[in-house]
């Protein structure tokens, strides 16, 4: 426990006593609400598509066409899981599958307009879920979030 005082306007002094933050019991707070909040969101996909085609099609829309390599990097997986995961987005006519012109072992992978069309849906069907949650909270309580959102950001920034 700290004490901490200072004056004030009427020349009396003010102690506030300030509680010294315990972060392994915050990090294990936040991991928790931040699993169970994904989980939630994760439900609001479009039907049909996992989480793990969902991040693989997100990634080539975000990074523009990719070779698969560069997918398997970027989504963290072996080239074997990728290939299948690539396969069942051209299957559902979410990406295009297209041979590298100058070296045919390589393979290029686009999101189609219909990838983008249920990227789009995904995000909106997400984002209406939670804003019927924060609608319900008080202003000085979202004020926080919005704060919280920024911090969220700040933890993890530069991290890929």
């Amino acid at each position: 426990m700290t004490l901490i005082s200072f004056a004030n306007y009427n020349g009396g002094v003010v102690t506030t006593i300030v509680t010294p933050i315990d972060t392994a019991e915050l990090a294990s707070r936040l991991r928790l609400g931040v699993t169970r909040l994904a989980r939630k969101l994760r439900q609001q996909a479009e039907p049909g598509i996992t989480p793990s085609l969902l991040s693989a099609l997100s990634t080539i829309e975000r990074a523009g066409p990719m070779t698969i390599g560069d997918l398997c990097a970027a989504e963290q997986v072996q080239p074997p899981t990728m290939t299948r995961l690539v396969a069942s987005l051209v299957e559902a006519g979410l990406v295009e599958r297209s041979v590298d012109l100058l070296d045919r072992r390589v393979a290029w992978v686009r999101v189609t307009p219909a990838g983008a069309k249920s990227l789009a849906q995904t995000r909106r069907r997400k984002e209406a879920y939670l804003a019927k949650r924060l609608r319900r909270l008080e202003p000085d309580r979202l004020a926080v979030l919005e704060e919280a959102a920024a911090i969220l950001d700040e933890l993890v920034e530069g991290e890929s």
